[in-house]
């Protein structure tokens, strides 16, 4: 380590007498699942989408073509433009997050930072009407932010309150609390909308409504673990001095880990599989509900419908590969994963509405929740074991897929653009699909974790961070 820079506390410092497996703060942690995870459902994948698709059809009719900022841009391009734009700016300040989250002693204050951005730019696409597409551009880039900022406290908390033989089980029931939560929020929200003129509400209005409720389910909930959570103690004992040590000290620790990389080839090839195929993934993703309402023109009904019922086959798919990993190991069922993805996208550039895009789903389901549960499970084992380093892995590793997500979606909005049809789009998606495949069978045979016998990898730094664990991801 530099001795320019300073050592850096344990990530939990200032958290010592925090009780471990507290069941109050415990449950308490779970609920913020439960609260934030109505955005990826309700905004990012089912409703949102298909209400900026009317919108932007209301504005052109013919052409799909509609003003941002002085240019002339498709409706569905400008969605994932605004998506990879979101992510950008994630990618860019997610070291900087995590240095806040190890460094200033204000995990909760940061987390509640975040968690309101993100739920009242939700509340505020209650506004979203044809006449204000510039704005809610922006509060949607908005929502993106505060939900992938607040996450990276949320994750911070588990070493500090869960003993390390728990991680998993606890980070299961978060997941399984944003499933329920999410799915319960959704069906609300059709309900109002299907029943719109029960309500005596206008389609539209209705849906907006949603984006209102969104908002006031994500603070509303979020109330239960600030109250359950620990008190921020204040920057820790040992902490950089000045602003610009702790502040930068998340980019300091990414360098690390690239510096590690050349003595670790197999995290190398993973970390390049990994980016080319979760381009090709998160952007299906994405852009699945704007593809089935533009391209398709099925029933926005019809597609929410099937968005939930995507939930539930999505964890059947990741159970079914975890069980497929354990008899033929993580990167085979990780290429067969990868294999099928490139076949979807075949088959989704001739898919029409009816049967096909219904078992195209029902696939898609199946394979969505396995690629990203592989891909986690593959990377924890692969990093140096014991490593100080872990949080800064794991911080590295969410740069690679955000970066991903932004060359991914504007990929597919570009071609989109230039070509007219967003089928062009689903089937260039192949080529990082194939990419990914390539660099995953280069570790196909080999050891997963790297024994380096030189480099910064080999022995860790005597003042580093000792080991807290593998952070929870979402």
């Amino acid at each position: 380590m530099s001795t320019a820079t300073p050592a850096a506390p344990p990530a939990d410092a200032g958290f010592e007498n925090v009780p471990k497996d507290d069941k109050r703060i415990t449950r308490g942690w779970t609920f913020y699942d439960w609260a934030n995870s109505v955005y990826p459902l309700v905004i990012t994948s089912s409703i949102f989408p298909i209400y900026w698709g009317s919108v932007t059809k209301e504005l052109s009719p013919q052409t799909d073509v509609v003003s941002f900022l002085g240019y002339q841009v498709p409706g569905s391009s400008l969605l994932t433009y605004a998506i990879s734009a979101a992510f950008l700016i994630i990618a860019l300040i997610s070291p900087f997050l995590t240095s806040l989250a190890d460094f200033s002693g204000r995990k909760k204050l940061f987390m509640q930072i975040f968690c309101y951005l993100g739920a009242i730019s939700c509340a505020a696409l209650f506004l979203f009407t044809p006449d204000t597409l510039t704005l809610s551009t922006f509060i949607f880039i908005s929502a993106t932010v505060g939900f992938s900022g607040s996450i990276v406290f949320y994750n911070s908390y588990l070493p500090v309150i869960s003993s390390e033989e728990k991680y998993d089980s606890l980070s299961a029931r978060g997941f399984s609390m944003g499933y329920i939560g999410s799915v319960l929020l959704l069906v609300m929200c059709l309900v109002l909308i299907m029943g719109h003129e029960t309500f005596g509400l206008e389609t539209g209005l209705a849906t907006r409504i949603g984006f209102l409720l969104t908002g006031v389910w994500w603070a509303g909930f979020a109330q239960i673990p600030f109250a359950a959570l620990p008190k921020d103690p204040g920057r820790p004992a040992g902490a950089a001095t000045s602003d610009s040590g702790w502040v930068l000290n998340g980019f300091h620790e990414l360098g690390k880990v690239w510096d590690q990389l050349k003595h670790l080839p197999n995290l190398k090839r993973f970390l390049l599989a990994y980016f080319t195929y979760n381009m090709g993934v998160q952007t299906v993703m994405y852009v699945a509900t704007i593809f089935g309402d533009k391209e398709l023109h099925l029933e926005s009904t019809a597609l929410i419908i099937t968005i939930l019922l995507l939930q539930i086959v999505g964890i059947l798919g990741a159970y079914l590969f975890a069980k497929l990993s354990e008899r033929i190991g993580n990167t085979r069922a990780l290429s067969w994963s990868v294999v099928i993805w490139a076949l979807i996208c075949i088959a989704g550039y001739y898919v029409q509405a009816g049967w096909s895009f219904y078992a195209l789903a029902s696939v898609i389901g199946l394979t969505m929740g396995a690629v990203q549960s592989l891909s986690r499970s593959t990377y924890s084992k692969i990093i140096p074991e014991n490593t100080p380093n872990t949080a800064a892995f794991f911080s590295f590793f969410d740069v690679t897929e955000k970066l991903s997500i932004v060359i991914g979606t504007f990929s597919f909005g570009y071609i989109a653009q230039i070509t007219g049809s967003m089928r062009n789009s689903i089937l260039a998606l192949i080529v990082f699909f194939i990419l990914g495949l390539v660099f995953l069978l280069t570790l196909r045979g080999k050891k997963l974790r790297d024994e380096p016998t030189e480099g910064p990898a080999a022995v860790p730094p005597p003042s580093a961070t000792p080991n807290v664990g593998m952070p929870a991801t979402r």
